[in-house]
């Protein structure tokens, strides 16, 4: 070998040995039947939805295996990234009730007659696993360091009015970045702290679309505030999507019986009375705002308005 090609592969070994590999980010998508997917020119009425703080079942705070720093909150960082998509989609009113004590523990296993959530659905996730490891290779003339950050969450929609849990599903993101250097040069990489947020990142977005398309599928609900011999006012208005022109059903609310199985009340399914329209909207946010229907079809003058509730 003359010693211009052995100048030349000892050239190419210093510049490979100078770059550095820029982070990768993997998702592992579970496979599951997901529901259809309502497009978005479709007009979208808005579910309230709460989020409670993710649990941690992880071992990773009580390992020195994964080199990680101890005061990175996890779960905390998982029910802030959800939160963040969920909103960022446009298709839901967030609620926040991540710090009232886990839910009061979901409120004895989802007994939740006695928890005030002004929401439809509760949303529950844990943290499983959560870790990091470095890996090392070590060639003749160079040396390869990889940092690999990886998360599995689990998530629960539960229906607020029922306690039931309707979807849960699981989810994993890894990130990991890596650099080398040849010959003692090159790029030597440090503990990087953003790994942690972007594995977890990558875990949630494996769930989110699930949780999304099941929320949405999921009939819009909401209840009669007054009444009158024309006139119905309703809770909600233009913040949670509804419109001048929009039709309701009214329904008479179903008998509550207990499963004797979980020890959890079960609402049957309502009776169909009739027709509303919107003709006028008023409030300027979720908390105050409602909407006045006149009725189209039926008459519920003879029933009280705590056994009714509107849906679509």
């Amino acid at each position: 070998m003359s010693k211009l090609n052995i100048l030349l592969m000892f050239l190419m070994l210093f510049l490979l040995g100078c770059t550095t590999t820029p982070t990768v980010i993997k998702i592992d998508v579970p496979t599951v039947v997901q529901p259809q997917v309502i497009g978005k020119e479709q007009h979208i009425l808005k579910r309230k939805v709460a989020i409670a703080r993710f649990g941690n079942e992880a071992m990773y705070s009580k390992s020195a295996l994964f080199g990680l720093n101890n005061d990175y909150n996890a779960e905390k960082q998982a029910t802030d990234i959800l939160s963040a998509k969920l909103t960022q989609s446009g298709k839901f009113i967030l609620l926040e009730r991540s710090d009232d004590e886990l839910l009061k523990k979901e409120i004895d296993a989802h007994r939740l007659e006695s928890l005030k959530i002004n929401a439809d659905y509760l949303i529950v996730g844990s943290v499983s696993e959560f870790g990091r490891k470095t890996v090392s290779e070590t060639g003749v003339f160079s040396r390869s360091i990889q940092q690999v950050a990886y998360a599995k969450v689990s998530v629960r929609l539960i229906d607020v009015k029922t306690g039931i849990i309707i979807f849960a599903q699981e989810g994993s993101g890894e990130a990991l970045s890596e650099a080398g250097s040849a010959f003692g040069v090159g790029k030597h990489v440090g503990y990087d702290s953003t790994l942690n947020d972007k594995a977890i990142s990558a875990a949630i977005n494996s769930v989110v679309d699930g949780l999304m398309n099941n929320l949405l599928n999921k009939p819009w609900r909401s209840y009669i505030l007054t009444f009158d011999e024309s006139t119905i006012t309703i809770a909600g208005g233009q913040n949670q999507g509804i419109i001048v022109g929009e039709i309701f059903n009214v329904y008479e609310k179903g008998k509550k019986i207990k499963n004797p199985q979980t020890g959890t009340l079960i609402e049957l399914p309502g009776t169909k009375l009739g027709k509303i329209k919107v003709v006028q909207l008023f409030g300027s946010n979720y908390t105050d705002e409602g909407s006045v229907c006149i009725i189209e079809e039926g008459n519920f003058s003879k029933l009280n308005l705590e056994d009714l509730y509107v849906e679509k």
